[in-house]
């Protein structure tokens, strides 16, 4: 998903969280600026709804939750807000919460050609100094193509796998589940990567 950053001065977190109320557009925060985020292709919204009824199927029942999309995680308090595609956490006080997550324990994305270096390098660094954060997923949408990052028992060293195959499985151990890749892909037809409209 792209961004295209907004002109204007520098806004405080509290002017960019009640702007958000009233928008109809989503931004991401950052550091004083706002950034607004391009409408995604069908496949990118097909492979989220997969990997969240996945996700709902595993945590639900063991009381977590898993929001796409449209919730804000605090990345960094006070400087770095963006909207993940898609969350999970189990925290109680994001649960009862209302716009944004704080402690996540998964956090995913979907690429398109457009978003994977930022994906990869700018969110990556900013994701990796959340505490609670366990798994980074990226999911290409033109490809068979998944990439996990998992937080080690050395909290700042991250492993790295990426998955290739439909017969691929998903390890997340310190969860103790696992996904098919094909199960992403399902029914899933690559196209090209277009911009949006």
């Amino acid at each position: 998903m792209g961004l295209a950053q907004m002109a204007g001065s520098k806004y405080t977190v509290p002017e960019y969280l009640e702007m958000e109320e009233q928008s109809e557009i989503r931004h991401e925060y950052y550091d004083g600026e706002i950034f607004a985020m391009a409408g995604t292709t069908m496949n990118h919204n097909r492979i989220v709804g997969r990997l969240r009824n996945l996700l709902e199927r595993r945590f639900l029942p063991s009381g977590c939750d898993v929001f796409a999309e449209n919730v804000k995680v605090e990345a960094i308090k006070g400087m770095y807000y963006p909207y993940p595609d898609l969350v999970v956490t189990c925290a109680p006080d994001d649960i009862a919460g209302t716009y944004i997550v704080k402690q996540p324990t998964i956090l995913v994305e979907v690429l398109s050609k457009s978003s994977a270096v930022y994906d990869r390098g700018f969110k990556l660094l900013r994701y990796k100094r959340i505490e609670s954060l366990e798994y980074y997923l990226l999911v290409s949408q033109n490809e068979f193509v998944v990439e996990l990052y998992t937080r080690t028992d050395q909290r700042d060293v991250w492993t790295f796998q990426t998955y290739e195959s439909p017969s691929d499985v998903i390890q997340f151990e310190k969860l103790g589940f696992e996904i098919a890749v094909s199960s992403i892909y399902e029914n899933i037809v690559f196209i090209p990567d277009e911009e949006p409209i």
